[in-house]
């Protein structure tokens, strides 16, 4: 049966599969590494060190000429920062509530 637990599962697993993507090995291969996008610059395009606008007027409209490939490696790349430790502790969790509870 589908439940909370299962789509908890499922998140996990996907977002663990994100974090442990070798950007020299795969990501580089298939072009979504984070100098191949010349969009991939908008981190400081509004002078105000990394708080920009981010494409988000006029309705999320990508005004500032950032492509969707551009975010989704501003994604992955921060998904492989920021859920680094936060990731080895949920899955440290995870297993020990297997372990124990089966």
């Amino acid at each position: 049966m589908f439940g909370i637990g299962t789509l908890f599962y499922a998140i996990l697993f996907f977002i663990n599969g994100i974090a442990i993507l070798s950007e020299d090995r795969f990501l580089s291969r298939i072009g979504w590494t984070a100098g191949t996008d010349s969009t991939n610059n908008n981190l400081n395009s509004a002078g105000q060190f990394g708080y920009g606008d981010f494409g988000m007027q006029n309705g999320g409209n990508t005004s500032n000429g950032e492509s969707i490939k551009s975010r989704i490696i501003n994604l992955i790349s921060a998904t492989r920062t920021l859920l680094r430790i936060p990731l080895i502790i949920v899955n440290i969790i995870v297993i020990l509530y297997e372990l124990v509870l089966g």
